[in-house]
């Protein structure tokens, strides 16, 4: 099949239209369904702290920021693609969810976990957790155009940028306390650095501000847009290896030799989206070329055979060689991406083996959704629930939208 100009997919149009197909379905019939039975909870309201992976509820498990906000986004994005008065209702849950419990309408900003009760369980105010809140809220006013998350997310914009950015070297700092104090403990998680600055706050911020950018055109989150782009250009990224450093000091000197193929293959599209967002060719242009180069070394260095992505590598080599649902997701992605900025057919393939890993081995097709991650044979691996803090419907649902969308481009010969 030979694609836009006159590229050469080396896949023949019914491989393409099955792919484009099966995510399609893998969304609609199999992720919302899941999360629209599973993760409500019709005593308290909101959504369930925890479900097992065998589909048990934890009702004392508290509540995430990210796993609420990663449901608004969700079924934001679902409904504009695929309206449904559904899929509009679990959005709007989740709106509601956001903008009157998890935010704080004493000292403003959103709070990281609450309890079932929905009081604070962790007051603290993690910018990652705020990019989030900021990100969800505005796909909500891409979908509905409600005044009210739009100045949420607005006021939201406004505190991180009072409190969290670094007027000295640029950049923001991870995490603070209740007040707007900066804590102690910089961690968004245990097995974080506990360091001022790191890769994955800034990519998620960076793709929060150009989501709010698509709904609210100000000058002054234009270039704040611009300077998360730019860090990612000149800090964030190494370009001797094109890959991300994860971990900085507050001078931006590097604290950490982990490479991760997820958020690396994941950057490498959410720069090109960010870019592109403002609107300036040249800037876009350099990003793009950027993100092949980056999609290049998650290609060489962190494929296994089979096609999925090995979870973490230092310099000596593979040090986690698990498979984590999140990871496979943003390879189809990322790699649809790179195919569409460079035509080499390496990555259309690249993508549709990570999907085929993902079909084979992640989807589960006894209690719904997908595993949280297998080993490096293909076998569930630990036991982690199907609802958490940290599992939720983004990452698998955002490629199913974005790999039907892309397929859909790459068919009709307009890839890029």
């Amino acid at each position: 099949m030979t694609g836009g100009k006159g590229r050469k997919t080396g896949m023949d149009n019914e491989t393409l239209v099955s792919m484009r197909d099966a995510v399609r379905r893998e969304l609609l019939g199999n992720i919302l369904p899941f999360w629209m039975r599973h993760a409500p909870d019709p005593i308290r309201g909101g959504f369930r702290g925890r479900v097992s992976n065998d589909l048990v509820p934890d009702d004392a498990a508290p509540r995430g920021l990210i796993v609420n906000a990663r449901i608004l986004w969700t079924f934001s994005a679902a409904h504009r693609a695929h309206p449904d008065p559904a899929f509009l209702d679990m959005a709007v849950r989740a709106a509601g969810v956001l903008m009157t419990h998890f935010w704080d309408a004493d000292r403003g900003g959103a709070f990281w976990m609450l309890n079932p009760d929905g009081s604070p369980f962790d007051a603290k105010k993690k910018i990652y957790g705020q990019a989030f809140f900021i990100y969800a809220l505005a796909e909500y006013v891409r979908t509905t155009g409600n005044a009210a998350a739009l100045e949420r997310g607005r006021e939201a914009f406004g505190l991180v940028e009072r409190h969290g950015y670094d007027a000295e070297n640029t950049g923001y700092f991870e995490t603070y306390e209740r007040d707007w104090t900066l804590a102690a403990d910089l961690r968004l998680s245990e097995k974080d650095l506990n360091e001022a600055k790191s890769m994955n706050t800034h990519l998620h911020l960076m793709e929060a501000y150009a989501n709010l950018y698509r709904v609210w055109k100000d000058g002054f989150l234009a270039g704040r847009l611009r300077q998360l782009i730019l860090n990612f250009r000149d800090r964030i990224i190494d370009r001797d290896n094109n890959r991300m450093i994860c971990f900085f000091n507050e001078t931006w000197e590097p604290r950490s030799g982990l490479i991760s193929f997820g958020h690396d293959i994941e950057a490498s599209w959410l720069l090109c989206e960010a870019a592109d967002t403002l609107g300036d060719p040249a800037l876009s242009g350099e990003i793009r070329a950027i993100a092949i180069r980056m999609a290049e070394a998650v290609y060489d260095r962190g494929r296994d055979r089979d096609g999925s992505l090995w979870y973490e590598a230092d310099p000596s080599g593979v040090v986690d060689s698990d498979k984590h649902f999140w990871v496979q997701a943003e390879a189809v992605v990322g790699f649809l991406n790179a195919y569409a900025l460079s035509g080499d057919s390496r990555y259309l393939e690249a993508s549709r083996r990570a999907w085929n890993f993902i079909d084979r081995h992640l989807v589960d097709r006894v209690y719904g959704d997908w595993v949280y991650r297998v080993d490096r044979n293909g076998n569930p691996a630990g036991n982690e629930p199907k609802i958490s803090e940290w599992k939720c419907p983004y990452h698998s649902g955002r490629m199913c939208l974005e790999a039907e969308e892309r397929l859909g481009r790459i068919l009709q010969g307009t890839p890029a």
